[in-house]
């Protein structure tokens, strides 16, 4: 099985073509309510993963257009659980029985920053506080309805932010030291 840091729906003809769900759409689902009408085509269950990390990066423009990159992180919490879709993309190129026939495809969620961070970036991932997690991964958690009451209803995150090295805006370069504060 293949995977890819990409949403691709099952009824997607090419896993890279985002029009069935959002012409707009990235690699970040651009709104929460997508969660609703992404998941509903083939039921929620099983499709609402919580993608854990320390952290994420954001750019800030300033006013010249730089470009400066901040990495955001709880102090209170270890890890951040970042509400996700995720979606098995059968290529129709590749025989049934081809093991390499299946892509698993996977998006974090975003949503309009509401707190103090908003001057870094105005969209944020929706994390997924540690006491919703078993409510976000319930499976029969279906309905729509009910999906969009419980995205609703997460409180905004504290994070903090830290200036870092622009190291970090080339995928090549990978290790701990790039989100240490910039000296």
């Amino acid at each position: 099985m293949r995977s890819g840091w990409h949403y691709a729906h099952v009824h997607q003809p090419d896993p890279k073509d985002h029009s069935i769900e959002n012409p707009d759409a990235s690699d970040n689902e651009k709104d929460a309510s997508l969660t609703v009408s992404a998941a509903s085509m083939l039921g929620l269950s099983q499709e609402l993963p919580d993608n854990p990390a320390e952290g994420y990066y954001e750019w800030q423009k300033t006013e010249d257009g730089k470009k400066i990159p901040n990495y955001l992180f709880s102090e209170q919490e270890p890890l951040l659980g970042f509400a996700g879709l995720y979606e098995f993309w059968p290529d129709p190129e590749l025989p049934e029985d081809d093991p390499e026939r299946w892509l698993l495809t996977c998006t974090v969620l975003t949503t309009t920053t509401q707190d103090a961070l908003g001057h870094i970036h105005e969209r944020s991932p929706i994390v997924i506080p540690k006491d919703r997690f078993a409510e976000w991964l319930d499976p029969d958690l279906t309905d729509k309805a009910d999906v969009q009451h419980l995205l609703d209803s997460l409180t905004e995150p504290t994070l903090t932010p830290r200036i870092v090295s622009t190291r970090v805006n080339s995928v090549r370069n990978n290790g701990p030291e790039l989100i240490q504060p910039v000296e």
